[in-house]
C-alpha cells in the first residue's frame, strides 16, 4: 500500500491504516467456528491433569473436523503431539513451559505492568470487565491466566470478547517466541492464536524486544488492589538469562477444565 499523502488529515490517515490492519467482516457460521477454536486453546493450555489426558481422543477428534485454516493446522500439529505423551511427561513439560519461566507465564497482565500497583488494578479492571459481561470465572484462576481470557473471548465474541487479548498482543507475542525458543510444541497454541489477530506493528514486534531483553516493569509494592493483597507474581525458579525478580511461584488452584462435550456445534450457542 502506497504511503497517504501529507495533506489527508492526520485523523483520516490513522483510521485508514487501522482498516487495513482490520480482520474481514465474520459470517455467523465463521464467528462459530472461532469461537471453538479459542475454546479449545483455552482447554489445551489448561493443566493436563488426569480429566483433560483422558479426553485427548475427543479433543483431537474435534480438531480434525474443524474448517481448514491456518490455525486449525497449528492446533492439529499440537495434538499429534500432545495425544502421543505419557501424561506424566505431559504434566513435567507443562510445568517447565509456565511455572519456572517467566518470559512463557500465562498470566497475561505480568508482561504489560511487571511486578507494579498497576498490574493489581488491570487485575481488577479485568475481573469487573468479565463480570458486566455477565460471567463469572468461578474464582479458580486469575482472571488474566490465558485459558480465561480465552474463555471469555469465546463466549462474548470477536469485538468486546477479544479485547483483552488484542490489548495483551505483545505479551504473547513473547510467550510464543519464548516457547519456539524452547521448542516445545505449546507454541503450535500461541501461533493458532497469534494468527486469528490483525498483524502485529513494527512498534509492536519493537516492545516485543525490548520487554525480552529488560522485563516488565518492577517496583518494591505489593499487588494490594486486588484481591486483598493474596496475589502471587507468576514465574518462580528462573532459568539463567530470563528476567526474574527475586520470589517463589506459589501455584494458584487450577480451573476446572472447560470440557463441556459434546462440543459446540453449528447450532450451539455459547455457554
Amino acid at each position: 500500500m502506497s504511503p497517504l499523502p501529507t495533506s489527508v488529515p492526520a485523523i483520516v490517515r490513522t483510521r485508514l491504516r487501522a482498516a487495513t490492519r482490520r480482520p474481514a467482516r465474520l459470517t455467523p457460521e465463521e464467528i462459530l467456528d472461532r469461537a471453538l477454536v479459542l475454546r479449545l486453546l483455552s482447554l489445551l493450555l489448561q493443566y493436563p491433569d488426569a480429566e483433560l489426558a483422558a479426553a485427548r481422543p475427543t479433543v483431537a477428534a474435534t480438531v480434525e473436523a474443524l474448517p481448514p485454516s491456518p490455525a486449525a493446522g497449528e492446533l492439529a500439529a499440537f495434538t499429534d503431539w500432545f495425544t502421543g505423551q505419557e501424561p506424566e511427561a505431559l504434566e513435567r513439560h507443562y510445568v517447565e513451559m509456565f511455572d519456572l519461566r517467566r518470559k512463557s507465564s500465562l498470566y497475561l497482565t505480568y508482561y504489560l505492568h511487571g511486578d507494579t500497583r498497576r498490574r493489581g488494578m488491570a487485575l481488577l479492571t479485568l475481573a469487573q470487565r468479565y463480570r458486566a459481561a455477565g460471567w463469572e470465572t468461578g474464582g479458580g484462576e486469575l482472571p488474566d491466566h490465558l485459558p480465561v481470557v480465552l474463555e471469555f473471548a469465546a463466549l462474548c465474541g470477536p469485538g468486546p470478547g477479544e479485547a483483552p487479548l488484542r490489548q495483551h498482543r505483545r505479551g504473547l507475542e513473547l510467550i510464543h517466541h519464548a516457547l519456539a525458543d524452547a521448542d516445545s510444541p505449546y507454541r503450535h497454541l500461541l501461533a493458532a492464536l497469534i494468527g486469528l489477530m490483525p498483524p502485529a506493528t513494527e512498534a509492536d514486534l519493537a516492545a516485543v524486544a525490548e520487554l525480552a531483553a529488560e522485563g516488565p516493569p518492577n517496583e518494591d509494592v505489593g499487588l494490594d488492589p486486588y484481591a486483598g493483597g493474596s496475589f502471587a507474581p507468576p514465574g518462580g525458579f528462573a532459568a539463567p538469562g530470563t528476567f526474574a525478580p527475586p520470589g517463589t511461584f506459589v501455584p494458584p488452584e487450577q480451573a476446572p477444565p472447560t470440557l463441556v462435550p459434546p462440543f459446540p456445534s453449528s447450532t450451539d450457542g455459547p455457554r
